[in-house]
């Protein structure tokens, strides 16, 4: 993906679930007009997931993802289907292939029941339907299937692939987004500055995802973005001829930034931003107590959402344990997570730092932030965590009226950094 494509987190995934043989590869093909998929008559040619971004009409910019057979057997074939399953934790739309042929097995039944009990949207679509006299299905378990959802459709003559694509855009939330990530604040003409550190961690020559995505925002609400680095703030600041109305930064220089900005200029930070905008800021708020309850020998999971080469001082493996043993003064253990890998189990930690998930999609972000409620394991992000040791969490959320009512209710003073 370059930097004219739709970022892969807004994108609507759309992924295929089906049985080996099916013909989840074909249909894939044949709904993209691509050969996106690897096609063969041996069972079990899809060994991993394909995850593709591309333009699908009518639907638009969405995510593809081919995922493996759910009724491989063996020990491989069962960390097979796992994949499969967990792939359904950032599935938009889930299209469940059934080889026409052979008929519905228990296999989609379990896996229908899966999908219904995540509320994912799903169409259920009969393959090789070609080779049927009559658009009839088999079942071979136990099971109702909801006739509403069936569409007849054949990868090899075509079929009904106009109809599956038509049926795929009325699926998918097709509405513009309306949420924002911080141009709802804004008014035309305000002034934004963004405090951007260039270290070691920074990708060579661009600017990373969340960064990107802010500066677009503040562009379409019409106010003005200064960019700067965190040693030049108080500098870009005083040469401004009016104060900005924000100044966002990254949270790993918060502690800095917030001393160099006047306490009547509102601060706030990426993560911040992006726990608002993915929906989980209130929840993060709160999980970020538990940082005053942690006790000697307490496991902590520090999650992030993209698989970047770690650098030697890595915001999530190094700076942000050593911060909390500071802040803590605790003997603490820490483990940490990337990309999909998130645990099902979280019972063995006290609390889940996350990064602010530019790179996961909304369902994906909210299934994990349920699944550590489920287990009342208390889950918060990296600036909220930052600001809230530094003393500063208060003024950070300063911008969001109702998240500010929490101060006045609950007691986030803390010890201080």
């Amino acid at each position: 993906m370059n930097l004219n494509q739709t970022p892969a987190a807004e994108r609507p995934h759309i992924g295929f679930f089906g049985c080996r043989n099916a013909g989840k590869s074909s249909i894939v093909n044949a709904v993209t007009g691509q050969n996106l998929a690897v096609v063969s008559n041996v069972k079990g040619t899809t060994t991993d997931p394909v995850v593709k971004a591309m333009e699908l009409l009518p639907a638009g910019p969405v995510v593809m993802i081919d995922t493996p057979g759910i009724d491989d057997d063996g020990e491989l074939g069962k960390l097979r289907v796992e994949k499969s399953y967990q792939m359904l934790n950032r599935t938009d739309l889930a299209i469940v292939v059934i080889d026409g042929g052979t008929g519905i097995k228990k296999e989609d039944f379990a896996l229908l029941k899966e999908i219904e009990k995540r509320k994912v949207p799903f169409i259920i679509a009969v393959n090789k339907s070609d080779l049927l006299k009559e658009h009839r299905i088999q079942s071979k378990g136990s099971g109702k299937v909801p006739e509403e959802s069936l569409i007849y459709v054949s990868a090899e003559t075509g079929e009904g692939i106009r109809e599956l694509k038509k049926r795929i855009g009325e699926s998918i939330c097709t509405e513009k987004n309306k949420k924002r990530i911080v141009g709802d604040l804004l008014e035309s003409g305000d002034v934004v500055v963004i405090v951007i550190p260039i270290d070691e961690s920074a990708p060579k020559g661009r600017l990373i995802l969340p960064q990107q995505q802010t500066i677009r925002d503040i562009l379409e609400s019409g106010a003005i973005s200064v960019v700067t680095k965190e040693d030049r703030v108080k500098e870009t600041i005083e040469n401004l001829k009016i104060p900005p109305k924000l100044v966002i930064t990254d949270s790993q220089v918060f502690k800095k930034v917030a001393c160099d900005v006047l306490k009547e200029i509102k601060l706030t930070s990426f993560s911040i931003l992006f726990a608002r905008y993915k929906g989980n800021l209130r929840t993060n708020i709160e999980g970020v107590m538990m940082l005053d309850k942690l006790k000697n020998g307490d496991k902590i999971l520090i999650s992030e959402g993209c698989t970047h080469h770690r650098q030697c001082g890595d915001i999530g493996t190094v700076k942000i344990p050593k911060w909390i043993r500071e802040y803590t003064g605790k003997e603490l253990l820490f483990e940490t997570t990337s990309g999909t890998e998130f645990p099902a189990d979280l019972s063995p930690y006290k609390m889940v730092v996350h990064c602010g998930g530019c790179m996961l999609n909304e369902r994906e972000m909210q299934i994990r932030l349920e699944r550590s409620k489920g287990q009342k394991v208390p889950m918060t992000n990296y600036g909220i965590l930052i600001a809230y040791m530094h003393g500063i969490l208060k003024r950070s959320v300063e911008i969001f009226p109702e998240i500010a009512e929490l101060f006045r209710r609950e007691s986030f003073t803390g010890k201080i950094l």
